[in-house]
């Protein structure tokens, strides 16, 4: 997935100024595709000139400005149909926390396990931000969902919010599977000591 195709799926469901896209974004596909305003912007452009997108003014303010709305061409509409019709190009791992792990022997006192610990918290707030965001899905009560929502019959509306749900679903589970990973860690360490303290606590049979 690319940045492009992301900006095409929250555009599909109707038309946003700049600003409304990087809000929304954060709050929507940024919980599975993250990017920073300076990449959205100069990729909306970027869309524009190439026909995936149309622009038109729209005001902003009480002093006569006006910011850029874009909506999805046919050409923009066919582009998200083309990335949901080809499969996955899987890539080579890059890992740092697994990477970080396998030579955890280099690791100061400590350091192991506060690296685990932080990998928890991080993936504990993950865990609780895709709790709230499937039950706002279920209640179909997220704002960018309810939008999109709006254009369609309620036919189709079910299969919508089942697919998104499906999607933190994975998500979910990833979360909690790194959790559990980073309390095995954990675990293993602690072994690994009290193994360390029991062999310095044997008596030293040579000794006189």
């Amino acid at each position: 997935m690319s940045l492009r195709s992301a900006l095409l799926a929250l555009l599909s469901s109707g038309p946003l100024t700049g600003y409304d896209v990087a809000k929304q974004f954060s709050s929507s596909v940024g919980h599975v595709w993250h990017a920073p305003d300076s990449q959205i912007y100069p990729e909306l452009r970027k869309m524009h000139a190439e026909g995936l997108l149309s622009s038109r003014p729209v005001p902003w303010g009480t002093r006569g400005a006006t910011k850029t709305e874009y909506t999805l061409t046919p050409a923009g509409e066919e582009a998200l149909r083309q990335w949901q019709s080809q499969p996955l190009a899987y890539v080579q791992e890059r890992d740092p926390a697994r990477l970080k792990a396998a030579y955890f022997e280099w690791a100061p006192s400590g350091a192991a396990a506060a690296q685990l610990r932080t990998h928890i918290a991080h993936y504990e707030e993950q865990r609780l931000q895709t709790l709230d965001m499937i039950d706002a899905l279920e209640q179909r009560a997220h704002p960018t969902l309810a939008r999109r929502l709006t254009r369609y019959v309620e036919e189709e509306r079910e299969q919508i919010v089942r697919f998104k749900i499906y999607a933190y679903e994975g998500q979910l589970a990833h979360a909690e599977q790194e959790i559990a990973w980073a309390k095995r860690g954990l675990q293993i360490l602690e072994e690994l000591e009290n193994a360390r303290k029991h062999d310095r606590a044997k008596p030293d049979i040579h000794s006189p």
